[in-house]
């Protein structure tokens, strides 16, 4: 018989307390090829039908972050997201789009299943599409 083991929201799973785990990110504007600098990104946890903020970063000219979003013991198991506000980006870049934007505030929600891990959650954008995966 097999049993399957399911971490509790805010739980921590580490072997004799290894818990290095980390969110980051960084955005790629792929009509230019070239970093999404000076992008506002806003990350709440979830919990239930609530939506709590946890921080607003401002990435840099390499389109990363500074520092990790979450690490340390506020990086916990749970749901999670990310709103990533491209269209002043993209007026910025390109000049002004058509009003409002075909992308303006792109949500990314996901999963943190172990808090020892590294999950990367990097964004792929151009004016009209985008995707994201979980990297590392």
């Amino acid at each position: 018989m097999q049993s399957f083991f399911r971490p509790q929201p805010g739980q921590r799973l580490g072997i004799l307390g290894d818990d290095m785990g980390k969110l980051t990110t960084h955005v790629l504007d792929t009509a230019t090829g070239r970093p999404g600098g000076g992008i506002a990104i806003d990350l709440y946890r979830i919990s239930m039908n609530d939506r709590a903020s946890l921080k607003t970063v401002t990435t840099n000219a390499d389109g990363r972050c500074d520092g990790p979003l979450l690490e340390g013991a506020a990086f916990e198991v749970g749901q999670y997201e990310m709103i990533f506000h491209v269209g002043g980006y993209f007026n910025k870049q390109d000049g002004p789009l058509a009003a409002p934007p075909f992308l303006d505030e792109i949500v990314v929600r996901f999963g943190i299943s172990d808090a020892t891990e590294h999950y990367h959650v990097p964004l792929l954008v151009s004016p009209y599409s985008y995707s994201t995966y979980r990297g590392s």
